[in-house]
């Protein structure tokens, strides 16, 4: 597929993260990163959890899901929990590959997370970014996160400086 060329919604399906996508999933991840030019320490770069997200997923009230595209990973996003705060959750590891991005998948990543998120309890989704992500932070702002000026628990990941949350409403 070349940049820019449209992505049949058909043609790319989001499910649970598999033990077999570990590999695939942390190349797309720090690919991005050196494309953005964000392969720092104190992101999930040097994060070793990265190697094995799977694993790390695997709780009542963490989920992750992939984005494939003809059988090829071509990202993913995911649910986790906020140390010390059982109300807040925190967006993580939402990234895609360079020309998958803007075809709409990020929205069904987003979807599948903030829908996960409610039915687990959660009051608030939490995020961090950085600020060069434009195209991320709009979808951010679209999807109803707004900015906050400091971090909220200790993610380990301190590279990123800008600070997101989002209110979730209560279903009764």
């Amino acid at each position: 597929m070349k940049k820019g060329q449209l992505l049949p919604s058909a043609d790319f399906i989001i499910r649970p993260i598999e033990k077999k996508d570990n590999a695939a999933l942390a190349n797309v991840i720090r690919t991005s990163l050196e494309e953005l030019n964000y392969a720092l320490d104190g992101t999930v770069y040097t994060d070793p959890n990265t190697d094995r997200m799977y694993e790390c997923y695997q709780t009542e009230k963490t989920a992750y899901w992939i984005a494939e595209f003809n059988g090829k990973v071509i990202g993913g996003s995911g649910i986790g929990e906020v140390k010390g705060d059982e109300a807040v959750c925190e967006l993580q590891r939402m990234f895609l590959t360079a020309e998958t991005r803007g075809k709409g998948i990020g929205q069904a990543l987003m979807s599948k997370c903030i829908g996960f998120a409610r039915t687990a309890g959660y009051k608030r989704i939490y995020l961090e970014t950085f600020p060069n992500l434009h195209a991320a932070r709009k979808l951010y702002e679209r999807s109803g996160f707004e900015y906050i000026d400091h971090p909220m628990g200790d993610t380990g990941h301190f590279s990123c400086d800008v600070y997101m949350v989002k209110m979730l409403e209560t279903r009764r």
